[in-house]
């Protein structure tokens, strides 16, 4: 996490030292448009695109941690490993079921999901035609005991 602060850190100063040196380009110029400003303002453009590069990644980088934190709290409740923390609800009711499960069934649910909001229809009919006592995976048992 800290290469990428820093690289966003380092991006935003390289791209505020290009702006800065618009206009300083521009003041020494009276104004006119030079071959200095016009050098001056492309370094912007890159440094410009450079920022928004570094902004996107870190960007993509906290929505991958706000994903893991998710999947780790859904799969402490699921495993019951949070009943014992104060604070949290009490039983369920529900059985615990294994983390590889719940991740495999939550992977399933995000491609269905992808799937219908491209607008596929592959997906939706897949999931509307198979029969209601198919097993959701035949390799678990606890699918196939319906």
């Amino acid at each position: 996490m800290d290469s990428i602060v820093d690289s966003l850190n380092s991006a935003y100063q390289d791209f505020v030292g290009a702006a800065a040196n618009v206009l300083e380009a521009k003041e020494l110029s009276g104004g006119q448009k030079t071959a200095a400003t016009d050098v001056a303002l492309e370094n912007f453009k890159q440094k410009w695109e450079l920022f928004r590069v570094s902004c996107d990644q870190a960007e993509e980088f906290v929505e991958s941690v706000k994903q893991r934190v998710g999947s780790e709290c859904l799969v402490d409740e699921a495993t019951g490993s949070v009943s014992g923390k104060t604070g949290q609800g009490g039983m369920t009711g529900l059985p615990p079921i294994s983390a590889v499960r719940l991740e495999q069934m939550s992977k399933a649910v995000r491609w269905l999901v992808i799937e219908l909001q491209h607008g596929s229809g592959a997906a939706a009919g897949a999931a509307g035609h198979a029969h209601p006592s198919a097993p959701f995976d035949a390799r678990f048992s606890e699918d196939n005991a319906q």
